[in-house]
């Protein structure tokens, strides 16, 4: 199938219930401890969520986690295809292997070398193909045609449900009004605690893009998916237009979720923060969050909740990102 054909079909992906949440929640806790959060100085009284130091390094793995469970008998055995940029796909390896599901992950050609070989040692069967994730994505959607189910990044209904789970430990970890800021490339962790946060008065959500690709804002702003322009940048996570139809944009747009976006400079100077002052190594798409709260960008109300999302990082890009004074 031609690569313009195939991405002019809509899936029809359901918004995940209050149950899908639940049931997601509960999946994820069976595998994954809570993750921590440390006060920072970052704004005042702010807190980091370190899903940083989930054992893939991302917190991709949730989705992942919740997508495997809901599976059927009858899919389980066929497999599972995603497309990734790197950390989904490391999730879903991780999920697989710990389900026994077998699991294909189709990566451009510019991922990185660094999740390129976290994935062999999650021993998924590895494919890259294109030049950027929009590539990878369409040629994983085809793999998928075959008899497999195909797994999105951000536009699956238990995968929006398991990023949701955040926000469950988010309730056993604190008790205040919360502005919870969060990185956005597909929009699946931004939906999944949009849709937390609607059952609770006392939480605001913000999405954070970067300024080099803005997919989800943009279909957001005008209620239908568009193509943008997609420029080179640290956050490599978060690059890439989304899948046409995606209900990601429809749930932050329904829920007014607040969205801003930084810039390459802004996201450098969180990731020299974040190594300075946190000692954290941290990727571009896993620090847009703490970009945002130390430029000020967002009005925060109650307890600002940054969420480090990511460390996967090649050590020479991140040296090159972090060079000079880290403090």
């Amino acid at each position: 199938m031609e690569e313009a054909a195939l991405a002019s079909i809509e899936r029809v992906v359901p918004e995940p219930s209050v149950a899908d949440l639940l049931q997601a929640a509960a999946a994820v806790r069976s595998y994954l401890d809570p993750t921590p959060l440390v006060a920072t100085t970052a704004d005042n009284g702010a807190l980091l969520k370190l899903e940083c130091w989930q054992p893939t390094g991302s917190f991709k793995v949730r989705g992942a986690i919740a997508a495997l469970a809901a599976l059927p008998e009858h899919a389980r055995r066929a497999g599972v295809v995603a497309a990734s940029a790197g950390n989904h796909g490391l999730g879903i390896a991780y999920a697989a292997m710990r389900s026994g599901i077998a699991a294909t992950v189709v990566v451009p050609a510019t991922a990185s070398p660094a999740k390129v070989d976290a994935l062999r040692r999650f021993g998924a069967n590895l494919v890259r193909h294109g030049d950027d994730y929009d590539a990878a994505e369409v040629y994983a959607l085809d793999l998928a045609a075959r008899g497999a189910t195909y797994v999105s990044a951000y536009n699956d209904t238990h995968v929006i449900a398991g990023q949701a789970s955040i926000g469950y430990e988010l309730n056993e970890q604190i008790d205040e009004p919360l502005t919870v800021v969060t990185p956005v490339g597909g929009g699946g962790l931004a939906a999944g605690l949009t849709l937390w946060a609607a059952g609770h008065s006392n939480v605001r959500v913000v999405g954070v893009e970067a300024e080099a690709s803005r997919a989800v804002s943009a279909a957001a702003a005008v209620g239908q998916t568009v193509t943008v322009p997609v420029g080179a940048t640290l956050a490599d996570g978060l690059a890439g237009n989304i899948e046409p139809g995606s209900i990601t944009p429809v749930v932050l747009a329904s829920h007014d979720t607040a969205m801003i976006a930084v810039s390459e400079a802004e996201i450098r100077h969180a990731m020299r923060f974040l190594a300075g002052q946190h000692g954290l190594v941290v990727e571009g798409s896993g620090a847009v969050a703490v970009a945002a709260l130390l430029l000020r960008k967002i009005e925060v109300v109650g307890r600002a909740v940054a969420l480090v999302t990511g460390r996967n990082i090649a050590l020479p890009t991140f040296a090159d990102a972090v060079g000079g004074d880290l403090a």
